[in-house]
């Protein structure tokens, strides 16, 4: 009998966990338009620290040993086949769509690398860096720089009335006062005119009417969902008003007996973030062995439940602030199960990688 075929559209958490477990059990094709899986939880180190992202920047052949991988993006879906950006059109039995989020960077490690130290040297020339959001990737930035550059002016401007706004009120209160104990000036309520300042005039003007000076700025606003293709193919009613895709309790897309969706891009109402979509990964791993074994074992199929609100915000190499259930910290403790190593080494073994690597 001939292998079944698993189309995996999307090489970030979720897709790369799937395509690492079930490479041997299908025949399994990774589609992502870079030739790398990158740790995006741990990226902003990389630009305070730029060998830290040989770590977290992974081809995915390191990984995805057995399988097909093909560099382009998917354009349209059909019954039964899956087209690319470059003409390829690619069949499928099962097909997982883990798109997540769309981000404009290189299609090379190599690249990836080189422009991690591009970021870095900008960062180290500057004496004043504004960010704008304060949501976990603004905060996380600019705690790094404060912590590895105490002497640079850091600034964080937010639309919103408080930081980390998608966890509690005590957890952004905490780091608020933190984030003032470093110096960082911290702007609420306030947009800014990036188009405002230029090469010779670095000045940047808030919606309320303040001048910022900074050497360089970082955009740290949500990134889009990596949905918009889909309203063009078979799945165009599947989406929700945010474009997320409707999922069943088996991460199935609704509606749907072959099609799966897994991390950001689903429906499901939890924070977004790296553990929920490798637990995705997993749910659907059992799913598809359990399709692919067949024999009346659909009714075994795993379920999937939205997990509570846990989030770990790091605040450079040793500090961060921690929401669980029932308690909110901030300190050593959430520091060292998170912002020292960013559980990297942790990912690479799950990869079957060593947690470390040689320096390229």
């Amino acid at each position: 009998m001939a292998e079944k075929k698993v189309v995996i559209l999307g090489g970030g958490v979720a897709g790369a966990n799937l395509a690492k477990t079930i490479q041997r059990q299908a025949n399994v094709t990774l589609i992502d338009p870079k030739e790398y899986f990158e740790i995006p939880w741990a990226s902003l180190r990389g630009l305070v620290e730029p060998t830290f992202a040989e770590r977290i920047v992974i081809n995915h052949r390191e990984y995805f040993k057995k399988g097909n991988l093909v560099v382009s993006s998917a354009v349209n879906i059909t019954e039964t086949a899956v087209v690319t950006e470059d003409g390829q059109q690619i069949a499928y039995d099962y097909l997982v769509i883990a798109t997540g989020h769309t981000e404009p960077i290189p299609k090379t490690r190599s690249e990836r690398l080189d422009q991690y130290k591009g970021e870095n040297a900008k960062i180290k020339s500057a004496s004043s860096v504004l960010i704008v959001g304060g949501g976990p990737t603004g905060v996380e930035l600019a705690a790094e720089i404060a912590v590895d550059f105490p002497d640079k002016k850091v600034t964080i401007v937010h639309k919103g009335t408080r930081l980390l706004e998608y966890i509690g009120t005590k957890a952004s209160s905490k780091t608020l006062k933190w984030l003032k104990s470093k110096k960082i000036d911290v702007k609420l309520e306030q947009s800014v005119d990036l188009s405002s300042s230029s090469e010779e005039n670095k000045t940047y003007q808030t919606s309320n009417g303040e001048t910022i000076k900074a050497d360089l700025h970082f955009l740290c606003t949500g990134k889009p969902l990596g949905s918009t293709w889909i309203r063009e193919t078979l799945l165009k009613n599947d989406l929700d008003a945010d474009g997320r895709i409707k999922v069943d309790e088996h991460l199935r897309v609704k509606g749907k007996s072959n099609i799966f969706a897994i991390g950001d891009i689903t429906d499901v109402q939890e924070i977004k973030q790296g553990m929920y979509a490798s637990a995705h990964a997993q749910v659907v791993a059992k799913n598809l062995k359990l399709l692919i074994e067949g024999g009346g074992k659909e009714r075994k199929l795993g379920t999937y439940k939205a997990q509570p609100p846990i989030s770990i915000v790091s605040l450079g190499r040793k500090i961060a602030v921690a929401q669980f259930p029932f308690m909110t910290v901030l300190g050593r403790l959430p520091g060292m199960i998170k912002s020292g190593d960013l559980f990297v080494g942790k990912t690479r073994k799950e990869l079957g990688l060593e947690p470390n690597v040689k320096k390229s």
